[in-house]
């Protein structure tokens, strides 16, 4: 029997849909839907087990994946099977977590998975901007207890007017790509870069995309009352102990606030919080603490939380001592590391990045292979988190999702201040050594020094900075230069890289609801502000990008070649090209340029002399002597009708001068006038037409000797010329074999 089906559809309002179904496959999960947009078709699933896992906290698995099938591709590499996710997998999941996990109750703590699938590929269509609807619109059909429907949207703005979803054609045209996450009375997740907008228009975006968030809201909301809204599942709530939590607040708060304002260290901070939780515990008894000391550290959090948030509401003092507006001590350094191509250190209070620049050719450019996008990064960053940045000792898993994202974040902050015509392939690697309070946006400052220290010339140096709030509902402060308390204990927090000229990327959590746009406006001014001193500390340290790259870093020069001589310049089966590249020390790429089909030549080498050589073959092999002009030969090879001469500015480029060309005289013997070695000049004349070779001649440009008689032109009719065959008749042979009498057919045996 065919299922019954719900279906709702969304209207983008240019003429495309969204549609969200469900009712027809994967009904054993707890919920399931289809979203499809023009032939873009993801499954998302949803599972919550009944039973609490024996943690404190929600162990939520967001997995989002993309088939090769859904775009008709086999995986690439030696196992035709789809492994670990891609990077960009990574970032999607991220995107649909950070808006999903607030709406959990906190004490909800049983083991839930959303994984969400691209079954069919739409080049048209970008599917993870359409993932965080499929992940809301299943858990809606769910029982799961989640407090409201979310939904994501991509903003791009081409030509001065916002469009949702665009298309990956339409976003090259776009100055801004953001997604967006929210609810539908408040703003809950942003992230994305932009070419150097300005705050207002920030927040116009963010408008846009949330009114379009709303329609796929309502479209959810629909479909689940539909399909059946289900009820809400029961679980065991966290046990509450309102008298309590009374004393251990009131034992704890005071203390708290009392070394909050002192401004210490991390660590003394750290060590005298934990003092004042081990006195709490010690004052209730044995009793006491096996009945309800499970509690108890959990409402001495609460208490330490309340008395640093007061501080800075009632005060404007923060943890270190700051005010809200002032930015940590910052210190810089480049070319720390001799042997890099670029580096740098950047410092601010307790977080420290060690970045590095890496100059290489096309050849070394970042492969993408996703089902959704194939395609090349000619720069891109890595970012290295490792855990004695906070004085922890953990194991090492590989690359975590953290590193990921913090890694993209940092990429698209500077990738928009490359310029065009970079030759090089740029790799930008950042090691956090100290960390309290956004490493990604020192990553970036770092970046930054280390790619103007290799001698990229960026447009602009980029800075960053990390912001937070608490708010009260009637009372806010908007910090600068957040540590890492402050990003637990906040109520949003943001981080904001840009130029001189305004913002390139930005990254927000929002954990209160309805925040105004007023205040998110006055945040990134405040924002600007701190990222415009950072930015003068940097400068301060290095002013503007290297002349030139460093004495052991390569050289990047490129040359356009006809394509017609492409293939001598490599050779039979690459000989040329591999034995320049050993011969000279060089790395040689040559692509294609898609609309001219010349080949583009890519000559990478420390040092001169190698490009130089390289430059001088490619010079050869394009070198065109002029009809009429004089050029320097070299004697390369003696013949018995004359010699063979190379070209002195055009290495490899022969020419035979015939013995009749040598001198006005007549030669007898080639080596009677030169000799092998020999150096000197002869005139071009282009193409003989006799011989239908070129001609080059040494006499044409030497004085004639005095008395010196021409000999004759050779007469070519003399003889009755070479059009009657030397004077011969035809005797008939033009009708010889009309004359013949026709052959007798063989016998047969």
């Amino acid at each position: 029997m065919k299922p019954q089906v719900f279906k709702e559809v969304i209207d983008l309002g240019d003429g495309r849909e969204i549609s969200i179904e469900t009712g027809k496959l994967a009904k054993q999960a707890h919920g399931s839907v289809v979203v499809q947009s023009g032939k873009c078709m993801l499954l998302c699933t949803v599972v919550s087990n009944y039973k609490q896992a024996d943690v404190d906290f929600l162990p939520l698995t967001v997995d989002y994946r993309e088939k090769f099938a859904a775009a008709g591709r086999y995986p690439g590499g030696f196992f035709k099977r789809e492994a670990r996710p891609s990077d960009g997998e990574v970032l999607t999941m991220r995107l649909v977590d950070r808006v999903l996990r607030p709406l959990f109750p906190k004490d909800y703590h049983a083991e839930t998975q959303v994984m969400i699938q691209l079954m069919s590929h739409d080049e048209n269509v970008m599917p993870e901007a359409m993932a965080g609807l499929a992940a809301s619109a299943a858990i809606q059909l769910s029982d799961f207890p989640f407090e409201c429907p979310i939904s994501e949207a991509r903003v791009g703005r081409i030509n001065g007017e916002f469009v949702i979803n665009p298309t990956r054609a339409q976003l090259e045209e776009s100055d801004i790509e953001m997604m967006i996450g929210a609810s539908a009375d408040s703003v809950m997740m942003v992230e994305g870069e932009m070419d150097e907008i300005s705050e207002e228009e920030m927040a116009d975006a963010i408008k846009f995309a949330h009114e379009a968030i709303k329609v796929q809201i309502d479209a959810q909301i629909r479909l689940a009352e539909a399909f059946g809204k289900k009820e809400t599942r029961e679980y065991a709530p966290a046990e509450v102990n309102e008298e309590l939590e009374k004393r251990v607040h009131d034992l704890a708060y005071g203390k708290c606030y009392a070394i909050a304002k002192k401004g210490t260290s991390k660590v003394e901070r750290t060590n005298a919080f934990a003092e004042v939780k081990e006195e709490v515990k010690a004052s209730f008894t044995e009793e006491e603490m096996a009945e309800f000391g499970h509690l108890v550290g959990g409402y001495y959090s609460k208490a330490e939380k309340e008395a640093v948030r007061e501080l800075t509401l009632s005060e404007g003092l923060r943890l270190d001592g700051r005010k809200t507006d002032e930015i940590r001590p910052i210190w810089c350094e480049v070319d720390y590391l001799p042997s890099t191509h670029g580096s740098s250190i950047f410092s601010r209070g307790e977080t420290q990045a060690l970045a590095t620049v890496t100059l290489g050719t096309s050849r070394d450019a970042n492969k993408i292979d996703m089902p959704s996008y194939e395609g090349e990064e000619n720069f891109y960053l890595h970012y290295n988190f490792p855990p004695f940045c906070t004085g922890e000792a953990r194991p090492l898993r590989g690359t975590s999702r953290r590193e990921v994202g913090h890694g993209n974040l940092a990429q698209r902050a500077l990738k928009g201040m490359i310029p065009a015509d970079c030759p090089y392939t740029v790799r930008v690697v950042s090691e956090v050594l100290e960390s309290n309070g956004s490493s990604s946006m020192a990553t970036v400052c770092a970046g930054t020094m280390a790619m103007m220290d290799a001698g990229v010339k960026m447009k602009r140096p980029v800075s960053g900075i990390a912001m937070g709030l608490i708010s009260d509902g009637d009372r806010y402060a908007v910090l600068s230069d957040i540590l890492g308390d402050e990003d637990h204990l906040g109520d949003m927090d943001f981080k904001v890289t840009g130029t001189t000229e305004g913002i390139t990327a930005c990254q927000m959590d929002i954990k209160i609801k309805g925040l105004s746009y007023e205040i998110l406006v006055n945040a990134l001014k405040q924002a600007r502000a701190g990222r415009l001193h950072i930015l003068g500390k940097i400068t301060d340290t290095i002013a503007a990008p290297a002349e030139s790259v460093k004495d052991h870093a390569p050289t990047m020069v490129t040359r356009r070649v006809p394509n017609e001589f492409i293939g001598a310049l490599i050779g039979p089966g690459g000989k040329v090209i591999q034995e320049m590249q050993k011969e000279t020390e060089t790395t040689i790429v040559i692509n294609e340029d898609p609309v001219t089909e010349e080949g583009i030549v890519e000559i990478l080498g420390v040092g001169s002399k190698g490009i130089d050589a390289v430059m001088a073959k490619i010079d050869s092999l394009l070198f065109k002597p002029t009809v009429g002009s004089v050029y320097e030969v070299k004697v390369i090879k003696m013949l018995d009708f004359g010699a063979v001469v190379e070209y002195m500015d055009a290495p490899g480029n022969e020419v035979l001068l015939h013995v009749s060309e040598l001198a006005w005289e007549r030669t007898e013997n080639v080596s009677d006038v030169v000799n092998m070695g020999d150096v000197f000049d002869v005139k071009y004349f282009g193409q003989d037409p006799r011989t239908r070779k070129e001609k080059v001649s040494r006499k044409a440009i030497l004085p004639k000797p005095e008395g010196y008689v021409a000999r004759p032109p050779r007469d070519d009719k003399r003889s009755g010329g070479r059009d009657n065959n030397r004077g011969r008749d035809n005797r008939g042979r033009d009708n010889r074999r009309d004359d013949r009498k026709p052959r007798e057919d063989k016998k047969e045996d």
